[in-house]
């Protein structure tokens, strides 16, 4: 017997519980010690063997049943982000400038919920590596753990994980085979010119001046060198120069992200970041260097494990329920890092539709609890089918 939505119903309540005491005590990437310590002692009081400081501060907590070889990866995120939270509920946070709010508070109960569940049932036979990881948000909590021997320590055949999604309806899977999420990049572009009277610009090489032209220019990059049936994105997001009325300003520096759905067309864009800055900046007299930092891999879904994914929300919620060609997505989501070393599946879990539905990194944004039950059971259920007894 494979587990169903209904059987995780009697967690349902602890599972609100964990996810609104996490959400009301966020912490920041690398931080999440006092998240971490929750996790491992719940895993822990299970009966689970558990590692603390993988990667700093992530948790693995490992199932074993029965005597079969084969294993499975289950990941989710525990890290909050820099944000005021605007709501007034009584979960809200209770830390001035953190909150929840992308999730990562909904993503660690509902694999609290897949761990306790599992714990007590044991139908699979094989190894379950329930994996907390720490700063998804664009610190690298995802490689961190891989380069502390994450997979070497704890091997797994396949890896998944899941995202909530909020105007999909709550009882809605997505999943998508290849692509799913774009590769991240941050860049910064310094500008040196040569400072001067603000009334005397011809004995100067403006920096403001360079660094505007620069921004106009990077915008040919998508349009002129990316090929039209490839998709990428280019923002600057920063400008920054001068202090004073009178002053032309010596140094200028722009600031941005760069968004792409393979490394191939990531490298083109920085290459043609480095010649577009260096050209205009030479054009106007000045220099600039430009400091690009990919963060992200793409999120690239093995088909087979996809596929896979997707029969198991078929059989959860009904086929109608789950969309299995969703528009791609430019967010970056660092368990990219996780796919390039291990086959997997990372897909998206209703968050609820309508007036209500708040976007991720918002400061109105709260996790929907009803969805607890449908990703614990998502979880159980894939280890129950990919590690049935033979």
């Amino acid at each position: 017997m494979n587990t169903t939505v209904d059987a995780l119903a009697p967690l349902h309540a602890d599972m609100r519980t964990w996810r609104r005491d996490i959400h009301a005590h966020p912490e920041l990437g690398f931080q999440e010690s006092r998240t971490a310590a929750l996790v491992a002692d719940r895993l822990e009081a299970l009966g689970l063997e558990v590692t603390r400081g993988v990667g700093k501060t992530g948790v693995v907590g490992t199932l074993r049943a029965g005597s079969g070889k084969r294993s499975i990866g289950l990941r989710a995120d525990m890290d909050a982000l820099p944000i005021h939270e605007g709501n007034t509920f009584a979960h809200r946070s209770t830390r001035s400038g953190v909150m929840h709010a992308c999730g990562h508070d909904g993503h660690t109960a509902m694999l609290l919920g897949a761990a306790f569940h599992l714990a007590r049932t044991k139908r699979f036979d094989g190894t379950v590596h329930f994996i907390f990881q720490p700063a998804e948000e664009g610190l690298g909590g995802a490689k961190a753990m891989i380069d502390d021997g994450l997979f070497r320590r704890f091997p797994c055949d396949t890896v998944f994980g899941m995202h909530n999604r909020p105007s999909l309806p709550v009882g809605h899977f997505a999943v998508k085979a290849g692509p799913m999420m774009a590769g991240g990049a941050f860049f910064d572009i310094h500008v040196t010119g040569k400072g001067a009277h603000g009334a005397r610009p011809e004995t100067g090489v403006d920096a403001a001046l360079a660094a505007a032209q620069i921004a106009v220019a990077l915008q040919s990059i998508v349009a002129r060198n990316v090929p039209p049936v490839e998709t990428a994105v280019l923002s600057v997001t920063q400008i920054h120069a001068g202090d004073a009325y009178n002053v032309i300003p010596q140094t200028a520096r722009l600031a941005g992200t760069v968004r792409a759905f393979s490394r191939e067309v990531m490298l083109l864009v920085e290459a043609s970041m480095r010649r577009v800055a260096a050209g205009t900046a030479e054009a106007l007299g000045a220099k600039a260097e430009v400091d690009f930092r990919a963060l992200f891999a793409p999120t690239v879904n093995d088909p087979e494990q996809a596929a896979y994914a997707a029969m198991i929300c078929d059989e959860l919620v009904g086929a109608e329920r789950v969309e299995r060609n969703p528009p791609l997505i430019m967010a970056s989501e660092d368990f990219s890092f996780m796919l390039e070393q291990v086959r997997g599946c990372y897909l998206n879990i209703g968050n609820g539709s309508g007036e209500s539905a708040c976007e991720v990194h918002n400061p109105a944004y709260d996790f929907n609890d009803e969805a607890l039950p449908l990703g614990a059971a998502f979880f159980a259920r894939l280890v129950e089918r990919k590690l049935a007894a033979a």
